[in-house]
């Protein structure tokens, strides 16, 4: 008696009979067990959440399914037009004549506005700001640059008793240049109030 999955069963045993491989070669018969299903044939695990989703219906609710197979048509007939925003191309052989100076206009203001754009940009020029001062963003509010330094001078004034006290035993390289820098931060400082106390 023969199985429709490819086992066979005689005798109480089941059996998968000897088959030849692509290459010529061939497969030993196997015993398998009663009610066996070669893998091929098992039906492919789905979870509920997956049995529910294709069990749902594909419009919203409420909407006849009859209204989604037209608005379905609408949108097929329109993807068959082309790409949208794409002018389409057609054959100046059935055009009449006003169509062709209309066509011919139209082409014409295209060209003319990408010579302007390609105008535009050929002006548009980027500049490149290599300054040394240009490490650190400038702040464009005088109040808001005054903030900045007065913090970096509170932070150089740190780091001056950190190493007065012992706290900081070998300074690096930075923090020394930092330092350094203390009198231009200050003349800057005085600058920017002096600066303020005129604008006010």
């Amino acid at each position: 008696m023969a199985d429709m999955s490819g086992v066979d069963c005689a005798a109480g045993q089941c059996f998968i009979p000897a088959s030849q491989r692509p290459d010529g070669t061939w497969r030993k018969a196997r015993r398998v067990k009663d009610g066996y299903i070669p893998q091929e044939e098992m039906p492919l695990y789905e979870s509920k959440g997956k049995q529910w989703a294709k069990s749902r219906p594909d419009h919203p609710i409420g909407l006849a399914p009859d209204d989604v197979a037209a608005a379905k048509a609408r949108k097929q007939a329109s993807t068959d037009m082309g790409i949208p925003g794409l002018a389409v191309t057609t054959k100046s052989g059935g055009m009449s004549k006003s169509q062709k100076k209309k066509a011919a206009k139209k082409k014409a203001a295209a060209a003319a506005a990408d010579t302007e754009i390609n105008k535009m940009l050929e002006d548009t020029h980027v500049s490149n700001n290599t300054n040394a001062d240009a490490k650190q963003p400038v702040a464009t509010d005088s109040t808001k640059r005054l903030r900045n330094l007065k913090k970096k001078l509170r932070d150089i004034e740190k780091l001056e008793t950190q190493i007065k006290s012992g706290e900081l035993k070998k300074p690096g390289k930075d923090q020394l240049e930092k330092i350094k820098r203390k009198s231009d931060v200050m003349q800057q400082i005085e600058e920017l109030e002096e600066e303020l106390e005129e604008g006010n």
